[in-house]
């Protein structure tokens, strides 16, 4: 499976490129966003490594995080906890 190409611009305030950095110095961690409906921005946080949990604010909406995820070669999907409402995002093996 192919990994699809990420349009991003040269604007280092872009939400895009600055999710790509944030991935790039851990692509093999699992990661995990949420937001408010309809919020504009969403958190979102990589989990474990040699810092703990990190999170960022992004200025995107959770349907537009999602598919930067996917594009970024994570599968994401809610939690197994129906409690749960953020969505889980794991590196698909290459």
């Amino acid at each position: 499976m192919s990994q699809k190409k990420v349009n991003t611009t040269n604007d280092p305030n872009d939400p895009r490129n600055i999710l790509k950095a944030f991935i790039s110095h851990d692509p093999t961690a699992q990661y995990n966003f949420d937001s408010e409906r309809d919020s504009p921005q969403s958190e979102i946080c990589r989990q474990g490594g040699p810092r703990g949990t990190e999170c960022i604010t992004l200025q995107m909406q959770s349907k537009r995080l999602f598919q930067a995820m996917q594009d970024h070669g994570f599968f994401c999907a809610l939690p197994m906890d129906p409690g749960r409402t953020h969505m889980e995002c794991r590196p698909i093996p290459q």
